[in-house]
């Protein structure tokens, strides 16, 4: 796998022979080989010409788009070189059965309660009295495998999260006095870090589809809906505790991230360049960290985990092994 490339500076990027160059309004030149790039995350203003769009297709780079306020605002997706009709007609027929479709979204969910708790579990071993959250949290998952409907699956979801939430005022060091979780538009630092943070993850997501046959707009959990990836909304469930939270809790508590990250005029909704940089680079870095997989038997790091969930999810439609959502078993 390669790497992730960024750009926060204003400028143009082009081709150069089998190079990216990019070239800041500043006069910073940066080249990269395009077989070194796995996507691209566009942070400012940028400039670039259909020919460039069509010579990065070639490669199967897709381009993620943030605006001022680090909001996500859309992805330019390659055309799919890896196309299966039959999958396909599965993946559709998993989301029209409702009975499938329920299956699938409560196996997504049930990970995702799951890994909130381990997170807990490891804070709380570590002098964060979060015990009561944890209580909370295991017998809400434990009525998960109970329910009949999408909504009712989701409203418990709601209510796992809002526990869990309620914790990172005992896991996080600085004063922040989270109350509820608000994304249109994030109301507080930590709101706004967890909107910038998630919408990396569900961009790293949507690379990772890209190189797999499935379609990224048919979900189970998430209701497919226009111009979004909402299949990339259903795997980000699963990965959003270990690689999203975990992050932010390191960063918060060791000061790299605090209110001085953030323009407090705009209520904190204006994460500035650096700190944007920073969580970047650290995500990036954490993506690139291995573990021992005890299925595989090998190394594997935390982004090719995202794939190997996506091929969890292939071999379940296709009726070779039910799926099972990615837990942390550490």
């Amino acid at each position: 796998m390669g790497q992730s490339f960024y750009i926060y500076n204003s400028g143009d990027l082009k081709r150069k022979d089998n190079t990216l160059q990019f070239i800041s309004t500043g006069g910073e030149k940066r080249d990269i080989p395009i077989e070194r790039i796995d996507d691209i995350y566009v942070m400012s203003e940028m400039s670039f010409n259909t020919t460039f769009l069509s010579y990065i297709s070639q490669y199967g780079i897709p381009i993620h788009f943030f605006n001022y306020y680090n909001f996500y605002t859309g992805s330019f997706y390659p055309k799919e070189k890896l196309l299966a009709g039959q999958l396909l007609v599965k993946q559709v027929e998993h989301y029209t059965d409702y009975g499938k479709r329920l299956t699938i979204a409560k196996k997504i969910i049930e990970a995702a309660a799951d890994n909130i708790y381990r997170n807990l579990r490891y804070y709380n071993g570590r002098g964060k009295d979060v015990s009561s959250y944890m209580s909370e949290i295991d017998s809400l998952r434990k009525e998960l495998p109970k329910t009949s409907t999408i909504q009712e699956l989701m409203g418990i979801e709601g209510n796992i999260r809002r526990h869990y939430y309620a914790a990172w005022n005992v896991i996080i060091d600085q004063e922040i006095e989270f109350d509820k979780r608000v994304m249109h538009p994030p109301d507080n630092m930590i709101n706004s870090l967890i909107s910038f943070v998630n919408s990396l993850i569900y961009s790293k997501v949507l690379s990772e589809v890209y190189h797999t046959q499935l379609n990224p707009t048919i979900s189970y959990l998430h209701e497919p809906g226009v111009r979004r990836f909402s299949l990339c909304l259903d795997v980000a469930e699963i990965f959003k505790p270990l690689i999203g939270d975990r992050l932010l809790f390191s960063l918060l508590n060791r000061n790299q991230i605090t209110e001085k990250s953030f323009t407090k005029e705009l209520n904190y909704l204006h994460l500035n360049r650096d700190a944007s940089r920073l969580i970047a680079q650290e995500l990036e870095k954490k993506l690139q960290q291995t573990i021992m997989h005890k299925d595989l038997g090998r190394p594997v790091t935390y982004q090719y985990l995202m794939r190997l969930e996506l091929y969890k999810l292939i071999k379940h439609l296709i009726g070779e092994k039910e799926y099972e959502g990615f837990r942390i078993w550490w």
